[in-house]
């Protein structure tokens, strides 16, 4: 947590700032108790009204500086907790987006969600009530207790019990708490990814009929972490009574030493006064600091979730080189390239694999064949964990990884589309794409008529993932965003599964008219989207079973010909 306290660089002015007002306010505070002793023992006593309204006037005068500071106070430390949250959030979502596939799929979705979220949020909190409070709570409670020796030390003796028990009873509770606040943190990630799971699955679970039992495993995540807070809320609830009885105590034996101290003309009624109020001084202190504690062990343990992210140092370091060797005859080349996810076996054995310039490649195999981690490896998606994986001649791990992934649209097997319209959608793929460009890739996708045909065109509205388009509509909308910055190499993973055959056989044609002649690589389960390739990949458990066109393969390879009679066999039926 305390490493994140850098990021408060940019505010070291407000973070200064904020503390001395407050501290300002709390000098003022602590002579009030004194001015109300001189009321009542020169105004009261003598009957002087004019002195009591003078001393009025004084008290009235430190309550509207106090307010001022108070205020002040506030703004700043309001301003650095703001400004550090908005850096922190910045800095970890630019964190998160350098780490690699396997690293987010190691962290998950949700609980990155509760860090970039509730968890800043949280220390922003800390921060802000740290930087108001922090100083201000001991300086009033030690400034009280000094005051207090400086009125009557025999009385004050009090004071210099009751001030280090309480601070014991602060410190054993906020030790205790720390710890559970993490596991409490910890619980919630699991509640939230339960939550994302059955609201990105709600039709899965609704076509099953699996309410009721995700409702079940939903309570009893709810349960563990309700149960947890509750623990952790009745050990910190006691710090309030705590405080509460043992202030009390020290007020009833001040009260006494005070009353005993009056009568034998030691100390006068005011200074009794003064010492109460005081202690009361030191009571609001410590329940503020108390809730202080709270607030801060709260931050602490979700700061330090948020340090554990931004400690994690990216797998996929970027290289120097911008450009490939363009005499090398081969865009793509795989040699001995394995592939592991850690904790298993391997997903790619000894992949060797030389693809042409301009060639366009067909890779199927059955499910878990590995077809999808092989055409990973050319983006950098992941690294191989054996053997090399080249662009142009160059490894891809030597590449600038921005340099690298411009010369490559890939369309994934989940169809991602944002909030926006057709434009904004497909000029992700290039900032700046003139209408025209968008119109041709859109033309090359199989999805201009479908756009023409919307309301406003390129400036129809998408809902998020592109919930009001059909399944083949979104495909090919992605495959336009892909297209539309004219790639030098074209991966589609599985990309056009929800085309029908016409219009797979019309994108598979307009792919090798473009004008930019990209290397096609095509991952499919169906044969008739990959038959025509010029070259075919067949995968089997993660290593090639067989590698040449469709007539070649139906000689050599059996597990290709096994998955054409099954499919030819289906399409007959």
């Amino acid at each position: 947590m305390f490493k994140l306290l850098k990021y408060l660089k940019n505010y070291r002015k407000e973070s200064v700032l904020g503390p001395f007002f407050k501290l300002i306010e709390v000098a003022f505070e602590l002579a009030v108790p004194l001015i109300v002793a001189r009321i009542i023992d020169n105004g009261i006593g003598n009957s002087d009204k004019t002195y009591i309204l003078q001393m009025c006037g004084v008290l009235a005068m430190l309550g509207a500086l106090g307010l001022v500071c108070a205020l002040a106070a506030q703004y700043f430390s309001a301003k650095a907790a703001v400004g550090f949250a908005t850096d922190v959030r910045g800095i970890l979502f630019k964190h998160i987006g350098k780490l690699s596939f396997k690293q987010l799929d190691e962290l998950g979705a949700p609980t990155l969600i509760t860090r970039l979220t509730g968890d800043i949020n949280q220390v922003q909190t800390g921060i802000n009530l740290t930087l108001r409070l922090v100083l201000r709570s001991p300086f009033v409670v030690f400034g009280a207790v000094i005051m207090a020796f400086t009125v009557d030390a025999g009385s004050a003796l009090v004071f210099a019990v009751a001030v280090p028990v309480l601070a014991a009873v602060v410190f054993a509770i906020m030790l205790v708490c720390i710890p559970m606040y993490k596991k409490v943190q910890q619980r919630l990630d699991k509640l939230l990814g339960k939550t994302r799971e059955n609201l990105l699955g709600a039709r899965v679970v609704r076509a099953f009929c699996k309410e009721g039992e995700e409702t079940e495993e939903f309570d009893a995540k709810n349960r563990a972490l309700t149960s947890m807070q509750i623990a952790v809320g009745r050990i910190s609830s006691f710090m309030n009574p705590v405080t509460f009885v043992l202030i009390n105590f020290a007020v009833i034996a001040l009260i006494y030493i005070g009353g005993l101290r009056v009568n034998s003309g030691a100390i006068s009624s005011g200074d009794v006064v003064a010492q109460y109020n005081y202690m009361s001084q030191i009571l609001v202190e410590l329940i503020k600091l108390a809730s202080l504690i709270i607030s801060v062990t709260k931050s602490i343990a979700c700061g330090n979730r948020i340090q554990s992210v931004l400690e994690i140092e990216p797998e996929t370091v970027s290289g120097n080189v911008e450009n490939g060797d363009l005499n090398s005859p081969y865009a793509v080349e795989f040699k001995n390239a394995s592939l592991s996810y850690g904790g298993g076996e391997n997903a790619l054995n000894n992949i060797n694999l030389k693809i042409k310039r301009g060639e366009t490649v067909g890779i199927i195999g059955s499910t878990g064949s590995g077809k999808s981690s092989l055409v990973n490896l050319i983006p950098r998606f992941y690294d191989a964990t054996g053997g090399t994986v080249l662009v142009d001649g160059i490894d891809v791990k030597d590449y600038d990884i921005k340099s690298l992934r411009n010369k490559i649209g890939v369309v994934f097997q989940k169809k991602a589309l944002f909030e926006g319209s057709v434009r904004d959608n497909i000029r992700f793929g290039k900032a700046d794409a003139t209408d025209t460009e968008i119109w041709q890739a859109l033309n090359t996708a199989q999805a201009k008529q479908m756009i023409e045909d919307k309301e406003g065109g390129l400036d129809y509205m998408l809902e998020q993932e592109g919930r009001n388009l059909s399944g083949g509509q979104r495909q090919r909308m992605t495959i336009a965003r892909a297209l539309v910055r004219k790639p030098e190499i074209l991966i589609l993973d599985d990309a056009a599964s929800a085309l029908d055959y016409a219009t797979s056989a019309k994108l598979n044609s307009a792919l090798k008219n473009t004008d930019f002649s990209p290397t096609v690589i095509t991952v499919s389960q169906r044969i008739s989207a990959i038959r025509s390739a010029d070259v075919i990949v067949v995968l089997d458990e993660g290593e090639i079973a067989g590698i040449g066109t469709d007539s070649e393969l139906l000689k050599t390879c059996e597990v290709y010909r096994e998955i054409y009679e099954s499919q030819l066999e289906r399409q007959a039926e």
